[in-house]
């Protein structure tokens, strides 16, 4: 018998999430916002706005009406946002059903609180860790509805948890690991993402592809860093959730984050980088936090603070590539 599951946010991930889902099997309902994007996914298999030219699975469903989306599912997999993820699981927490598993999909921190997004479903929900997964990994959305194949992790504190969405997310074209390294996997997910807007930062001002590649690899010795002092698993780095996705998010064009950044690089300022996107890049809202949590373990991240200061408009974008791939003292790679 087929899983009933719910897929919260109708944005170019979370449909193309449940377009993963629906392809393995999976008996799925997508929660929009807004009717026309519903109506769209519902009746025409499309979702032009997010994912053009994709025909979606026949008996996907999709709706406004959260309760109805929500109604028995088995698992709830959450796609909005991670700034909004509090306010919506606030209007949503009373139709999610009590034995429920909630995974989350998205790769932000919450500013003002710099909580991970499993941390922002706890409090929110009162869900035991037990029945929280994340999903993370390698996951360009348009590559993925278009049945490219590819990987994901997911973690849980509880290995079943994991194992049993892994099961459920899973059909010819996608394939879902597991571990329990949740704030491993969380932050891999946050932290690639600042990576990939430094990466298109030096690529839109023009600088090649030795310069793409120091960052990356210091990218990732500062990702492994910070998460190791947080409690991760250095391998998860190593991983689909870190390096994996470090790679896809800094290399490919389909990136948000590495788009932000590029336009960033070719002298943009924040506003007009938001204005001139059509979706949100969860990179440029996770510096702050990220360098909050990094304070307060003492670990230094060059990489973020660059970033920062071309965001804020104190750094030369032309400037950033020698603070990211050197230091004033040799060191280790």
């Amino acid at each position: 018998m087929s899983r009933r599951v719910a897929v919260i946010g109708a944005g170019s991930w979370g449909t193309t999430f449940a377009k993963v889902l629906a392809d393995g099997g999976a008996d799925v309902t997508v929660w929009a916002r807004r009717t026309s994007i519903a109506r769209e996914i519902e009746f025409a298999r499309r979702n032009a706005k997010y994912l053009r030219g994709i025909t979606l699975p026949r008996g996907l469903r999709a709706t406004t009406d959260a309760t109805a989306a929500l109604d028995g599912a088995e698992e709830v997999y959450l796609s909005v946002p991670s700034q909004t993820l509090r306010e919506n699981l606030r209007g949503l927490r009373e139709a999610i059903p009590a034995d429920a598993i909630l995974v989350s999909l998205m790769k932000g921190l919450e500013r003002g609180t710099a909580r991970r997004m499993s941390e922002v479903v706890a409090e929110e929900t009162g869900t035991p860790a037990g029945r929280i997964a994340v999903l993370s990994g390698p996951n360009l959305a348009l590559e993925i509805a278009k049945e490219q194949p590819t990987a994901a992790v997911v973690a849980s504190a509880s290995l079943e948890t994991a194992q049993t969405v892994a099961i459920t997310a899973r059909n010819p074209y996608f394939r879902s690991f597991v571990n329990t390294d949740v704030v491993g996997t969380e932050f891999g997910g946050v932290l690639k993402n600042i990576v990939a807007v430094a990466v298109g930062i030096v690529d839109g001002v023009g600088f090649g592809e030795n310069t793409k590649a120091s960052i990356i690899t210091r990218g990732l010795a500062e990702m492994t860093e910070f998460s190791v002092a947080y409690g991760a698993r250095p391998e998860t780095m190593a991983g689909l959730a870190g390096l994996g996705d470090l790679i896809a998010t800094c290399e490919s064009p389909l990136s948000r984050n590495n788009t932000a950044g590029r336009l960033l690089g070719q002298g943009l300022t924040l506003k007009e980088t938001a204005q001139k996107m059509n979706q949100t890049a969860e990179g440029l809202s996770s510096i702050a936090p990220i360098l909050e949590l990094a304070e307060a373990k003492g670990v230094a991240m060059p990489i973020a603070q660059q970033v920062a200061a071309v965001v804020d408009g104190e750094l030369d974008p032309r400037d950033i590539a020698p603070h990211l791939t050197t230091d004033d003292l040799p060191q280790g790679e």
